[in-house]
């Protein structure tokens, strides 16, 4: 017995050394220091991302402001901002540069769009939340989804084979190219984004607040609207955030059925966003000319518009959460 336990100690010794070496060796600490460089390696991939993204945002600010200054110090800012009549190539009188009816036409095309389309979405989404089958839900779904992939231009192109002559014989008009047109097909085109941030956000509302409203008394459809709703408002805004930001910011569509005219905005006038009037002469303008700085400048006061848009909206949610 005695030369068993003898011939066994220095196997034990081993068992423990080796397990010595697994848990605190010099391979361990390899180990350990290769995970930490590792995780250092993906922290600073995660700030240089962070950082470009900022860097982009700084540089597009920087640019156009030093690229739209001139024009505005040159034509005035009231003048500039205030102006009715844009005419730069001018010939037989003085060239103008007011961005007035540009202006207006953003603010009533986007506004327009808005009161059509966030209806429309957000009774889709909550349709698709909380009332829709399944299986009617997964083709609503796929549809809207469809939706959202098609390119601006289509959607220009068939507006202005079906939209643009429907509002023609509708409304007895020599051309339906005008503001009517241009915000039926911006309600359309931001109807994607509102109806699927909405329905995440109504999704994510706790089933235990629309089971103690329906306790309460309370039917379905005023349980989605005075409950679901209210605890949703949050994501809704933020539906129609971006919403306001795709209908400001489209060009391409809007320049195919809006008639593409530098007119003071009505509801079947052609008119010109500020968008339209980048992209429709920016080709043709030449480099240096008070024109081109006067383009730069349009951009200029359309990202400061969306801007101040977005700050506000974003107050706006925020005010929201902490009520």
């Amino acid at each position: 017995m005695e030369m068993e336990n003898a011939l066994r100690a220095p196997l034990r010794g081993q068992v423990v050394e080796k397990s010595r070496g697994s848990n605190g060796g010099p391979a361990s600490g390899r180990k350990r220091s290769g995970r930490e460089a590792m995780e250092l390696c993906f922290h600073l991939l995660f700030l240089l991302c962070g950082v470009v993204a900022v860097a982009f945002v700084l540089f597009i600010s920087i640019y156009l402001i030093v690229a739209g200054l001139p024009a505005i110090r040159e034509i005035g800012l009231v003048n500039f901002l205030f102006g009715k009549t844009w005419a730069p190539t001018a010939t037989t009188v003085e060239p103008s540069y007011g961005i007035l009816p540009f202006i207006l036409t953003s603010i009533y095309g986007t506004a327009g769009a808005v009161l059509i389309g966030v209806p429309i979405g957000l009774m889709t989404a909550i349709f698709l939340a909380k009332v829709a089958p399944p299986r009617a839900a997964r083709i609503i779904k796929t549809a809207v989804e469809l939706l959202a992939g098609i390119p601006s231009v289509v959607y220009g192109l068939v507006g202005m084979i079906v939209l643009v002559p429907a509002i023609r014989k509708a409304f007895g008009l020599s051309s339906g190219a005008c503001l009517l047109a241009a915000i039926v097909v911006l309600a359309i085109m931001i109807l994607p984004s509102i109806i699927n941030v909405s329905e995440t956000a109504l999704r994510a509302v706790p089933q235990e607040y629309e089971e103690a409203s329906l306790a309460l008394g309370a039917t379905e459809i005023e349980t989605y609207f005075r409950v679901s709703l209210p605890a949703a408002s949050s994501g809704v805004a933020t539906a129609v955030v971006l919403g306001v930001g795709r209908a400001i910011g489209e060009a391409m569509a809007i320049i195919m059925v809006a008639g593409n005219v530098a007119n003071m905005p009505g509801l079947f006038t052609s008119v010109r966003f500020l968008t339209t009037a980048i992209a429709s002469e920016m080709s043709y303008a030449a480099y240096g000319s008070l024109q081109r700085n006067a383009l730069y400048s349009i951009g200029l006061v359309l990202f400061l518009f969306i801007m101040l848009i977005n700050v506000l909206l974003n107050v706006f949610i925020k005010n929201r959460k902490e009520d």
